[in-house]
């Protein structure tokens, strides 16, 4: 059965009327079934909790008080739905989410050591290269939510609130045993040494660098950056690993396509070692949305077969802007 501790967490949410605690919380319930065999019980619990998300009929809820409710505006709770096997990534990145999984699973054994297991990431690389899908997987390999941080709510133009808003979010860190995404991440770890950026954002790097280096949490912190030569040099170092992504490769490009036309279920003779190199320079992104168009496609005119101009065309059109 779920711990008492998260049990009156689940409780103590629904009378208080905090959502994205609620939710959070009976996932983690879900999850901690799972992880002890009780598989039928874990899939009951997703599928209701699946239903009261979707559920037309709202419960009234009491009042949340100004902190609850700030809260819930800078956490953007999401359900992954993907895990690592849904993403083709280069040996070393798949090698370094594979360490992290691994630790997070032993996490008890290792504190019982003292140790800390891998769980502050920063990644870097091109839009589109995977790293906000990589906190998608990490959290479904997990089994645990997914926090995604609105940075445009967390910055404030008044002295001292974005800190305050910062704080929040590191209790909520320990509270909550979750994996938080500050997704383009450069917005707020700009090094302190450029002379445009307003003293806030200053004040917010120097509160993050001390609140993630104090920070003992049991969750996972995930930041994710296209702009890495823009951060302040001290922030490196308080990442456990930093994790570099680059477009894919024609091998890799080949993977997914090959992966995603069979998925779609329908004919095809297609050449796919060349279309896999007339996509390079596309993003990993990309490359899906592709392959999605090509689906829905094949959906709604009732192709039953993938032409191999049609993917060239749809290829073509992603690359116009190269």
């Amino acid at each position: 059965m779920a711990a008492a501790e998260q049990i009156k967490s689940l409780i103590k949410s629904f009378g208080e009327g905090d959502e994205s605690r609620f939710y959070a919380t009976a996932m983690q319930i879900a999850a901690s079934e799972a992880r002890k065999g009780h598989i039928e019980l874990a899939e009951e619990l997703k599928k209701l909790i699946d239903k009261s998300k979707s559920s037309k009929s709202v419960v009234k809820r009491l009042p949340v008080n100004a902190a609850q409710k700030e809260l819930n505006d800078l956490l953007e709770l999401v359900s992954p739905q993907i895990k690592l096997k849904d993403m083709v990534l280069s040996e070393a990145v798949k090698d370094s989410l594979m360490k992290v999984i691994h630790e997070q699973r032993h996490l008890d054994k290792l504190l019982s050591y003292n140790l800390q297991p891998r769980r502050k990431l920063l990644l870097v690389g091109p839009p589109g290269s995977g790293k906000t899908m990589t906190a998608h997987a990490l959290a479904g390999e997990l089994g645990l939510p997914l926090f995604v941080i609105r940075l445009d709510g967390l910055i404030s133009r008044y002295l001292g609130e974005s800190i305050a808003k910062l704080r929040l979010i590191f209790d909520a860190m320990m509270d909550f045993r979750a994996v938080y995404l500050f997704d383009e991440f450069d917005s707020i770890g700009s090094t302190r040494s450029y002379s445009q950026d307003v003293g806030e954002i200053k004040r917010v790097l120097n509160t993050f660098l001390l609140q993630i280096e104090k920070d003992r949490s049991n969750s996972l912190i995930i930041a994710a950056t296209n702009l890495p030569g823009s951060l302040d040099s001290a922030l490196f170092r308080r990442f456990d690993d930093i994790i570099t992504y680059e477009n894919p490769t024609s091998d890799q490009i080949e993977k997914v396509f090959e992966s995603k036309f069979a998925e779609i279920g329908i004919g095809y003779n297609i050449d796919f070692k060349r279309i896999s190199e007339l996509s390079l320079g596309l993003s990993h992104a990309e490359i899906h949305k592709i392959c999605e168009d090509i689906w829905k496609d094949s959906l709604l005119y009732g192709e039953t077969e993938i032409q191999e101009k049609k993917v060239i065309a749809y290829i073509k059109a992603r690359k116009k802007d190269y």
